[in-house]
């Protein structure tokens, strides 16, 4: 199982890491275009392993309504929002603004 499981958070994150400067994804978009649409979950847990890895932008990946749910695993509780903010995505109240607008879903973006 845990081969699975590491084979599963290494796929995370090379979707993850197409996520565009200035955009997001969710954990469920993710999860969908891996062909786990049920592993939302699963995608949260790689995040959340994921900020030793300097190469992967969890800070772009929020819940399906532009949520900050995973700031709690950073550094400091406002590291993610400064961070998408730094890409220019507004974030208020822990919701990123004009949320449409900033989702990249790897389902449309990465087809063939």
């Amino acid at each position: 199982m845990a081969n699975r499981t590491t084979t599963f958070f290494q796929d995370v994150y090379e979707v993850v890491q197409l996520i565009p400067l200035g955009r997001v994804s969710t954990y469920g978009a993710v999860a969908a275009y891996l062909g786990s649409k049920g592993s939302a979950r699963m995608v949260g847990w790689a995040m959340n392993a994921a900020h030793s890895l300097p190469d992967v932008p969890a800070h772009r990946v929020v819940n399906r309504v532009g949520l900050l749910t995973g700031k709690h695993h950073f550094p400091t509780p406002t590291a993610m929002q400064e961070r998408l903010e730094a890409e220019g995505v507004k974030v208020v109240g822990d919701q990123i603004q004009h949320f449409q607008k900033h989702f990249w879903n790897p389902v449309e973006e990465l087809s063939l």
